[in-house]
């Protein structure tokens, strides 16, 4: 014993004070129950050094299970059941001695006199433990019953009342409905009402009309915008990719799908499934493709010196974290390092988190949109029937051109060219032409590989032998393929390689570039052939386009075979189209044997070639590439007279696209190419297949370069249970977490619901629902939300209805009682400042400018010019006009290295992280932005302008200034505010602008940035 027994009463005597008013407060009214009360505690205090981490712990003690804390650890235990006395926990807990006291006094975590007090209870009433309450699956609690049947709206108005009563405290009186329409508004929709609706809401006090107004909001095409965005915050949103350069990316389809799915109520579950697996379900639509850019909103390193596959790693390190805080509420991100020192994730249970979401590749995602498919068949037809215009003007037919040739087949070319001078002046020009394409013609064999390897992506064979690549790069690839070169077409001349555009590449191809260089871009270094295991000389390279996109130097065929590595052949600047490169052998190729392919792609950035094909030909004199289409890569005639209708129809629309002597006329159609919309392509997520899969392994201390043993896919065992289903790939782990045997997803998310209506969740730790987390408010209701949006088809609107039409929602803002002093317990509204997009949006929709329109590419609204310096080589903000520029704010564009100034100064997010929970910070920057953003003067002058214009000119200022305070506040202004705002209007009634100059003042209230 450390020290005698009746010490240890006494201190628990003298403690027990602290408990008789810790639990007198009310606060924790469901007692020392040690799911609730006891766990966490000791989570915050012992876990550390006593909990889940093998390596972390000490003294051989655990605390997080009773099989631990009851061990005998020589003829004494931390936890003696009924005896505080003998519990050595306690003794460590009391004692005055430096050196034996527990937790450490220099640790910071010493326990307060009602927490010492509990952990007594508890160990005096048996020390039993529980599992902590978010892992037990939620059961739905009967209705409380509560005296003021009359008070209560629905169910969960009960709850709330069964806790006021406890502690003797009554709900605050109804909202006046002024104020109620706003806080309505500004929660369901974002914006401040409009002042028609509001008009309406006053006048209807008819039964059901808060109810009616309820379901308009719900309805409106806002409410999906207003609730994508903290799911945008969950999501990571952002524009760009983060990290040092920042770069653009097109992922505003994704905001786009989120808006859409919302605005049709799409259930939870299948919301989740679709955003985690879309690509994965049986005949994936284009949209189910789209959701799944939720985990493509990770970062992107751009930097030349990191190494693609650990920025892989760390995308999905990210993508585990941002699950884990979505879904279940966990800090899963703390296990990466070693087991979770509070929760009961184990090191290798969060790798085998990891493997659930480390089989997908990364793909663009083309995004279908019928109308703009068909303005661009519109659009190229028309270009086609200029292009058959300038054909029939300056061309021969093919009657005419075959005429001319077979009658002078054994002419020479000058005399055929003579031939055309009555017919045109081009005749001879495309004459010249079209007999350098044959004589430059060959009949190409296109080679089918026996054998394929790379470094990195997996390489697969399309039905025209052509080899695409997929899956992981590096930025030295190396691929070695194997040919056998057939048989009975006599000897090879020269080698051709098709680098081909394929739409699942980026940027449609041919290369495998998505960051650092253009996207779609490759970099060819090297080129080897070996026959037979013996090299091949080449010589006389040739390219149909070469063009170097970042970096120095040139993109000249030959240098693919000068030995060096820093030199090469790109196609940048042609994404999307398919070009050549041919190479002539010093000696033929012999038929029969076998030919050894290695191209090497090195550079700063991975720059393989995502698709190509390579073909023999067996011409008598040296080959040169083609800049015909892709179309016509196997075109080849002996003699110009053989040529097809077809093909000459092909040669003509190829010349009159290409020939200097049109430049003029192609002019003409530069403004309809101009008007073809562009394809867009957004980032998704594509499954490996069971014939790719990668292996997971756990990484010591988490770090990239230490992977230790394979790990299999998986959840953690505590919360897997005794459930027979084990989530082996990102689908079924997506139906497992919206699954009954996923303890915590519906709590999440009804508390996340709840934060956005009250300011705080149930839980008000959102992002951790773990043993570190405060204890709910109001369990029994959490649970019985939660068991009911499940119950009733994960609706989310269903959810946001109840709450709003709670009595709970609809009380007046009050003061907080000492007894409650955070308004947990929700004896009344308390004040809440609106997130950063609610304040541009409601000023904006008060102002009369916002713009309705939805959806498409992000805008840029009014900033201040020095934002954009802040950024990696400070590009320019180049601000929207017309609509765009008051079109609401989950449309503007995010950029995280420097994010949009007016949401900043709020608290807005970076979009770097998963945010579970923005903060709600008061600071003279916020009142600056209001008063002195560019932006926010234009909203001024517009609130202005549209008020006067409506009251017009001979207006008296009283009734300008009182239309203007409804605008904005939704409630008419009480006398001496009136008055307020007439004295400023007088002290500046001779300055031009003073209505704009009196709403900036109006906009800048507490009240204009609040909810009532």
């Amino acid at each position: 014993m450390l020290f005698p027994n009746h010490r240890v009463i006494q201190a628990f005597i003298r403690y027990c004070g602290g408990l008789a008013f810790f639990l007198g407060m009310g606060v924790a009214s469901w007692g020392s129950d040690f799911a609730r009360d006891v766990r966490p505690l000791l989570a915050r205090h012992c876990f550390k050094c006593h909990g889940p981490d093998d390596q972390a712990r000490e003294a051989d003690l655990r605390l997080d299970h009773e099989r631990g804390a009851k061990k005998d650890l020589g003829g004494y235990a931390a936890v003696v059941a009924g005896d505080i006395s003998a519990s050595e926990m306690m003794q460590r807990i009391c004692t005055d001695d430096p050196d034996l006291r527990m937790p450490p006094p220099d640790s910071g975590r010493g326990l307060s006199d009602s927490e010492t007090a509990i952990l007594g209870e508890w160990i005096e009433s048996g020390g039993k433990f529980q599992t902590h309450w978010a892992f037990v699956p939620p059961t739905q609690p009967k209705v409380p019953t509560v005296s003021d049947l009359n008070w209560c709206q629905n169910p969960i108005d009960h709850f709330v009342l069964r806790r006021l009563e406890a502690v003797g405290l009554r709900p605050a009186e109804v909202a006046k409905r002024e104020l109620l329409i706003r806080r309505l508004s500004l929660d369901l929709i974002g914006t401040t009402p409009d002042p028609a609706e509001v008009e309406r809401f006053i006048k209807d006090q008819t039964t059901g009309a808060y109810a009616r107004l309820v379901d308009r909001f719900l309805a409106s095409p806002a409410y999906a915008e207003r609730f994508a965005r903290p799911w945008l915050d969950l999501a990571r949103y952002s524009d760009t990719n983060g990290y040092e350069k920042d770069r653009r990316r097109t992922i505003w389809p994704y905001r786009d799908w989120v808006i859409s799915s919302l605005g049709s109520d799409m259930p939870f579950d299948q919301f989740t499934v679709e955003q985690l697996a879309g690509d994965m379900l049986p005949q994936a639509t284009n949209q189910q493709k789209i959701a799944t850019g939720f985990h493509r909103n990770t970062m992107l390193n751009e930097e030349g010196g990191i190494d693609p596959m650990e920025y892989r790693y760390h995308a999905v390190v990210d993508r585990v974290a941002t699950t884990g805080t979505v879904w279940m509420g966990l800090t899963t991100g703390c296990a990466q390092c070693h087991t979770h020192k509070y929760d009961p994730i184990t090191h290798s249970e969060y790798f085998a988190l990891f493997a659930l979401l480390n089989n997908a590749d990364e793909p663009d995602v083309i995004v279908s949109d019928r109308r703009r498919d068909q303005l661009a068949a519109e659009i190229q037809s028309r270009i086609t029937e200029a292009e058959t215009e300038m054909i029939e003007a300056w061309l021969p037919s093919y009657e005419q051109f075959q005429k001319v040739n077979r009658s002078q087949h054994n002419q020479p070319t000058i005399r055929r060219k003579q031939e055309w001078k009555s017919e045109s002046k081009l005749a001879p020009v495309f004459q010249g032409w079209v007999e350098s394409r044959v004589a430059q013609s060959q009949a190409w064999t296109s080679l089918k590989p026996s054998s394929m390897e790379s470094t990195k992506p997996l390489l697969e064979v399309l039905p025209d032998f052509s080899i695409r690549a997929r899956g992981d790069v590096t930025k030295r690839e190396v691929y070695r393929l194997k040919y056998p070169v057939p048989a009975g077409q006599g000897r090879f001349t020269a080698l051709r390689l098709d680098a081909l555009p394929d739409p699942s590449l980026p940027a449609g191809g041919p290369g495998l570039a998505f960051y650092e260089g253009r996207r779609g871009d490759f970099f060819l270094s090297e080129l080897k052939v070996n026959r037979d295991g013996l090299p091949v000389a080449l010589q006389d390279p040739s390219h149909s386009y070469g063009k170097i996109g970042v970096g120095s130097g040139n993109a000249d065929a030959v240098n693919v075979i000068d030995g060096e590595g820093s030199t090469g052949w790109s196609t940048s600047g042609a994404e999307g189209t398919a070009n050549q490169w041919v190479v002539n052998f010093v000696e033929p190729l012999q038929a029969g044997s076998e030919l050894e392919i290695e191209l090497v792609f090195e550079r700063h950035f991975a720059a393989g070639l995502g698709r190509f094909r390579f073909a023999l030909t067996s011409g008598k004199k040296p080959v040169v590439a083609s800049t015909l289409p892709e179309t016509m890569y196997g075109w080849h005639v002996s003699e110009i007279a053989e040529i097809s209708r077809q093909d000459y129809t092909a040669l003509q629309r190829h010349f009159v696209k290409t020939a200097p002597e049109l430049k003029m006329q192609r002019k003409k159609l530069t403004p309809l190419e101009n008007r073809i919309p562009t394809e867009v392509r957004t980032l998704g997520m594509q499954d490996r297949g069971a014939e790719d899969q990668r292996i997971t392994h756990r990484h010591h201390r988490g770090e990239y370069l230490q992977p230790r043993e394979a790990v299999e896919p998986g959840v953690p065992a505590v919360l897997i249970g005794q459930s027979k289903s084990r989530p082996n790939d990102r689908l079924s782990f997506a139906r497992w977490l919206v699954s009954e045997e996923n303890p915590l997803v519906a709590r999440v998310t009804v508390n996340r619901a709840w934060r956005e209506f009250f300011g705080r969740g149930i839980v008000d730790t959102a992002g951790d629902f773990g043993t570190q987390s405060e204890p709910p408010s109001h369990p029994q209701l959490l649970d019985w939300l939660a068991v009911d949006l499940v119950q009733k088809g994960w609706s989310l609107k269903r959810l946001h209805r109840l709450i709003v039409l709670s009595a709970t929602y609809q009380q007046a803002i009050h003061t907080p009682r000492t007894v409650d002093p955070n308004n947990r317990l929700l004896a009344g509204m308390t004040k809440r400042r609106l997130a950063a997009e609610q304040i541009r949006d409601s000023l904006l929709a008060a102002s009369g400018l916002l713009t309705r329109h939805m959806g498409g590419p992000s805008v840029f609204p009014p900033q201040p010019d020095g934002v954009m310096q802040l950024a990696y080589g400070a590009p320019k903000w180049t601000t929207s006009q017309g609509a765009d520029r008051f079109r609401r704010s989950v449309y503007t564009f995010s950029k995280r290295t420097a994010p949009f100034a007016a949401f900043a100064a709020f608290d807005g997010p970076s979009g770097e992280t998963c945010l579970a929970r923005r903060e709600r910070s008061t600071t003279p920057l916020q009142a600056l932005s209001l008063l002195n953003d560019e932006m926010y003067l234009e909203y001024a002058s517009g609130l202005a302008d549209t008020v006067t214009t409506k009251l017009g000119a001979d207006a008296e200022p009283r009734e300008i200034a009182a239309v203007m305070f409804r605008r904005l506040l939704s409630r008419s202004p009480e006398k001496q505010e009136l008055q307020a705002i007439l004295e400023f209007y007088q002290r500046h009634k001779f300055n031009p602008q003073v209505w704009m100059l009196t709403a900036r003042a109006l906009m800048n209230t507490d009240e204009a940035i609040t909810s009532p």
